[in-house]
């Protein structure tokens, strides 16, 4: 069977919903250099304007009312995905409760795709988070790539014009995008052959 050549579908995830936060601005950048392939189709889903319900159902009980309107805003960009790019932020030495949220509302969604991760924050440049969104998404049979884009200290990594000021994040948002696509095509590849067995 041929491979699929159909550019790959990239759903990023916004997963701060604070006010005042910063993630838009590391968003735009990264949406800018999606942009600029043809190879990628970005999708943002930001998790301020898709709030998701924040309590879960007993099991074997109903969800809250409104539960399956607020999926229905989510669920089928993460389902048509071929691969992601998480945005976080670092709270708390982890990641924010709005992305873990939105993590744990959906499975099937996450299997056998590949995960990159965008992270900024303080000293730490959110690498915390990122290493415990790891874990997390290997629990769901996701593949998360080893390269990443980290901006310590974020709020002085951009101009006003939500520019980076040093031109090796542009570099490393290269090297992270060629390697999740990498995973990308072959994961789809695989998946068009055979379903992912979870």
């Amino acid at each position: 069977m041929p491979a699929i050549t159909e550019p790959l579908r990239i759903a990023v995830l916004v997963g701060s919903t604070r006010e005042g936060r910063f993630a838009p601005v590391v968003t735009k950048w990264l949406s800018g250099h999606l942009g600029q392939r043809d190879d990628m189709r970005a999708d943002v889903v930001d998790l301020a304007e898709t709030p998701l319900p924040t309590v879960f159902p007993a099991f074997g009980q109903q969800p809250p009312p409104g539960t399956e309107e607020a999926l229905a805003l989510v669920t089928p960009r993460l389902a048509a995905a071929d691969a992601f790019v998480l945005v976080t932020p670092e709270y708390n030495h982890s990641y924010p409760a709005s992305l873990k949220n939105a993590i744990d509302w959906h499975n099937e969604q996450w299997h056998g795709k590949p995960i990159g991760f965008v992270s900024y924050g303080g000293l730490s440049g959110g690498l915390r988070a990122v290493e415990h969104l790891r874990v997390v998404m290997a629990e769901l049979n996701a593949m998360t790539i080893r390269n990443t884009v980290s901006f310590h200290d974020a709020w002085s990594r951009f101009d006003a014009d939500g520019s980076v000021k040093d031109p090796a994040a542009d570099t490393a948002a290269k090297a992270l995008l060629d390697q999740l696509a990498w995973w990308a095509h072959a994961l789809r590849d695989a998946r068009s052959v055979r379903p992912y067995a979870a």
